[in-house]
C-alpha cells in the first residue's frame, strides 16, 4: 500500500471505526441505556470517535480501534442479553458498509470493465479503493468477532452462556483483557501474523463472495 492510497484511505477508514462505535452507541440507547449519548458520542462525527494510535496501528500492523463507547449494561432491561446485542451491533455495521461498497464496486466494476483491461490508472486506482474499503471493513467486523476480551466477540459469546458461567467469564475480562494486549504485541515482534492465521479464511471467503476477488 502506498502513501497516495494511505491518504485516501485514512479518511474512509475513520469514518467506518467511527460507525462501528457509533453503532455500540445506539443500540444501547435502544436498549435503555443513555451513557453514550450523555457523553456525547452518539455522533458519527468522527472527531468523537478517533484514537490516532489506533488509526496508526491498523496501517503498521492491520489492527486499528477508535475509543470504545462507554455503555453501562446495567441500565438494560436484560443484561447479559442486551449486552451482546449492543457488542454485536459494530461489527454488524462493517459488514453493512463492506455489503454496501461492494454494490458501488461491482457497478462500477461492470462500467469500467474495459477501462480496467486496458490499465487506466484513475480507473484501477479508484477500484483498488473500493476494494481495500471492503476489506478493511470486512477484517474490521471479523476482528471484532474473535471471543476474547476486550473484543466484541467476547461479550456477544457471553450472551450464550448461562448466568453462573456468564459471571465467572466476566469476572476474568480484565485478565483476559491483558493476556490479548500480551499476544498481540509478541505476535508483532516476532512477526507471527496470529490475527491473520485466525481471520484470513472467512475474510477471504468473503471477499470472493463479495467481489469475486481475494488479496
Amino acid at each position: 500500500m502506498n502513501i497516495t492510497e494511505i491518504l485516501v484511505l485514512a479518511p474512509i477508514l475513520i469514518i467506518s471505526l467511527s460507525v462501528h462505535e457509533f453503532s455500540h452507541g445506539l443500540a444501547a440507547y435502544w436498549l435503555g441505556d443513555d451513557t453514550a449519548k450523555r457523553a456525547g458520542r452518539l455522533t458519527l462525527n468522527p472527531l468523537s470517535h478517533l484514537d490516532i494510535f489506533g488509526l496508526i496501528a491498523l496501517f503498521i500492523i492491520k489492527i486499528g480501534w477508535a475509543k470504545p463507547v462507554p455503555i453501562n449494561p446495567y441500565n438494560f432491561k436484560n443484561f447479559k442479553r442486551d449486552t451482546a446485542l449492543t457488542a454485536a451491533a459494530g461489527p454488524a455495521s462493517n459488514f453493512i458498509m463492506a455489503i454496501l461498497f461492494s454494490i458501488v464496486f461491482n457497478g462500477y466494476m461492470k462500467v469500467f470493465n474495459d477501462s480496467m483491461i486496458m490499465g487506466n490508472t484513475v480507473t484501477l486506482f479508484i477500484g483498488r479503493i473500493l476494494f481495500l474499503t471492503i476489506f478493511f471493513n470486512l477484517a474490521l467486523g471479523l476482528f471484532n468477532l474473535i471471543p476474547f476480551p476486550p473484543l466484541d466477540g467476547s461479550k456477544i459469546l457471553g450472551g450464550f452462556l448461562s448466568d453462573q458461567v456468564y459471571f465467572k467469564y466476566t469476572a476474568q475480562e480484565r485478565k483476559g483483557m491483558i493476556a490479548f494486549m500480551a499476544i498481540m504485541l509478541l505476535s508483532y515482534v516476532l512477526g507471527i501474523p496470529i490475527v491473520s492465521y485466525i481471520i484470513m479464511p472467512p475474510l477471504n471467503f468473503l471477499m470472493k463472495l463479495l467481489t469475486g476477488l481475494t488479496l
